[in-house]
């Protein structure tokens, strides 16, 4: 249900990493679950390119006709990137959360950090215990 090739954190987010040769680069986004309970996205708030963040900290919202829900860092880095499709098109979130819906790109110094992430099948039970 979840891809596999993916990390999750237990507040919703995802975690790709880059398969670059310097493989330091972590794409973000929000899971199909968050996305499906937020209902339609109408705005985002994205963090600042350059701007340093830690793991667990938050990092923009994602805002839909329901409700305004915080974004959080999986990883800690730099943020080197966001999605600039978002501003004109925050629906993309929930049409495509895993692909042209992802949110930022964050630079990581050390790649372990996806260690202490949930793997799909430990995500699934997350959110169907939840």
């Amino acid at each position: 249900m979840y891809p596999e090739d993916l990390k999750y954190t237990e507040q919703h987010e995802w975690a790709r990493l880059s398969s670059e040769p310097d493989g330091g680069r972590v794409r973000v986004g929000i899971t199909s679950f968050a996305q499906e309970a937020l209902g339609d996205i109408v705005f985002v708030t994205l963090p600042t390119e350059g701007e340093k963040v830690e793991a667990g900290q938050s990092v923009g919202e994602v805002e839909s006709t329901k409700s305004v829900s915080e974004l959080y860092a999986p990883v800690a880095g730099t943020v080197v990137a966001t999605n600039p499709a978002l501003e004109g098109q925050p629906e993309l979130i929930n049409s495509d959360p895993y692909g042209a819906g992802w949110i930022l790109d964050i630079d990581v110094e050390s790649t372990g950090q996806m260690d202490g992430l949930l793997d799909a099948a430990a995500y699934e039970r997350h959110v169907s215990d939840s």
